[in-house]
């Protein structure tokens, strides 16, 4: 069988520019060329990551902050891109990466549904097929014609939530996202 994701030997490396304290005139000119206060160092996120998800299966990811977690995740996701290495996902994948990530701050929640729904690649009468679950789920009915910009973090991650699990990704990646939730809804996660 062949894995729903597959993460072969994946290095990430961040360029950090450090800048001094520069004045207006020395930040515009710097646009033009690399300002000699500008100092540049590497820092390796990730190094010879290797991994083998079969569908069906569950992975957690354990460390430290900065240790690379959200990194891995957003490559897999296809935000960022590696600087060596290949990553290979079979199937639909649905981010939980970000609050707000797909979703428009004047819309309401019932409109954010179906615009988050579209970038997984969803038709709206697919999506309206499901969209009675997707807001009993989240637990937000008597907010959902409020706009997403009254809501709160952990409202937003209810309603993102509740999307990803009902349009049924073959492949669902969450961060810390879910922490912002209250313990009742973790638990129904």
């Amino acid at each position: 069988m062949l894995p729903a994701v597959l993460v072969e030997h994946v290095r990430k490396e961040f360029i950090l520019r450090h800048n001094r304290a520069m004045g207006l005139k020395t930040r515009f000119l710097a646009l033009f060329h690399q300002s000699k206060r500008e100092r540049r160092e590497h820092f390796l996120a990730l190094d010879d990551i290797n991994l083998h998800v079969e569908p069906g299966e569950a992975l957690g990811l354990l460390g430290h902050n900065g240790s690379g977690k959200s990194t891995l995740l957003q490559i897999i996701a296809g935000i960022l891109e590696p600087s060596q290495g290949r990553v290979i996902t079979r199937g639909r994948v649905a981010p939980l990466i970000q609050l707000g990530v797909g979703f428009h701050p004047e819309l309401s929640g019932y409109e954010n549904i179906f615009l988050n729904a579209s970038l997984y690649g969803f038709r709206n009468r697919d999506t309206q097929k499901r969209v009675k679950d997707i807001i009993e789920f989240s637990e937000l009915a008597h907010f959902i014609d409020t706009p997403l910009k009254n809501y709160s973090s952990g409202m937003q991650m209810r309603l993102g939530f509740a999307v990803a699990v009902h349009l049924q990704p073959d492949i669902l990646l969450a961060d810390e996202i879910l922490a912002v939730g209250d313990q009742p809804f973790q638990e129904k996660c």
